[in-house]
């Protein structure tokens, strides 16, 4: 009896920790997603930058990385 207290013990033990990291993979899956749909974002915006930034030097008259006259 002794022994069949013993073994549903520890099955108890090992269903409560993969509760847990269940649990913690769904969170960490979540926070992933989350980071991914971010660095997309962050990633279109700036090649809209970029665009932006070629558009503006190319209306601007002479050479785009001239030096100052002083030098």
């Amino acid at each position: 009896m002794s022994e069949l207290k013993t073994l549903s013990e520890r099955i108890d033990l090992l269903e409560t920790r993969l509760a847990f990291q269940d649990d913690t993979i769904e969170t960490l899956n979540k926070t992933i997603t989350e980071q991914w749909l971010k660095i997309d974002a962050l990633t279109r915006q700036l090649a809209n930058l970029n665009v932006r930034l070629a558009e503006a030097e190319s209306r601007t008259p002479g050479p785009a990385n001239e030096p100052p006259p002083h030098y």
